[in-house]
């Protein structure tokens, strides 16, 4: 779609799970010299800070998202996203009926993830919208229904701070993972 890829991440408020995977897909596509722009936001009304426990769980880690302010993610936000990434089936369902033309780029990081470790990485000059494509393979749109947490990232919000610790080592595990097969080399 873009010369440059545009990555939005969803999740309920945007002041966790997708505040934390998109601040950690950021520096790994940064790293990898990927000329991408990772955005994140919520289903709920904007304006909200990250609980101490985001901020504190990703400035151990060396990222600073203590000015993030959550929004709402518009119909807009996902005609311009070359991928969507939602942290639930909720996230991804909602990401859909608000724009149906998204169902071919919009996936939960978990399932994307796995779909793409059995289609294989990317291969050079493979434009991203093919390689959705190609993990994509099989898919149905009624994937998308029930409450299975198979390919959901549990949101810590609430709960102890090791809630937030292990959140954030999971999406660090798959935003590496992420890179590695959407962007190698």
């Amino acid at each position: 779609m873009h010369a440059v890829a545009t990555i939005l991440l969803l999740c309920t408020a945007n002041v966790c799970r997708s505040v934390m995977a998109q601040a950690m897909l950021s520096a790994r596509l940064t790293a990898r010299g990927v000329p991408a722009a990772a955005t994140s936001a919520g289903t709920l009304d904007g304006g909200r800070r990250p609980p101490p426990e985001v901020v504190s769980v990703l400035a151990a880690r060396g990222i600073d998202v203590a000015g993030h302010r959550s929004r709402t993610v518009t119909r807009a936000d996902l005609d311009r996203a070359d991928l969507v990434l939602g942290m639930t089936r909720e996230h991804v369902r909602h990401a859909v009926v608000l724009d149906p033309a998204a169902w071919p780029r919009a996936f939960t990081l978990l399932e994307l993830v796995g779909r793409g470790r059995r289609a294989g990485p990317r291969v050079p000059g493979e434009p991203l919208g093919d390689w959705l494509a190609r993990a994509a393979l099989g898919r149905d749109r009624g994937d998308l229904l029930g409450r299975d947490p198979a390919d959901d990232v549990a949101d810590p919000v609430g709960g102890p701070p090791a809630g937030y610790r292990a959140a954030a080592d999971l999406l660090d595990r798959l935003t590496r993972e992420l890179a590695e097969l959407g962007w190698p080399g």
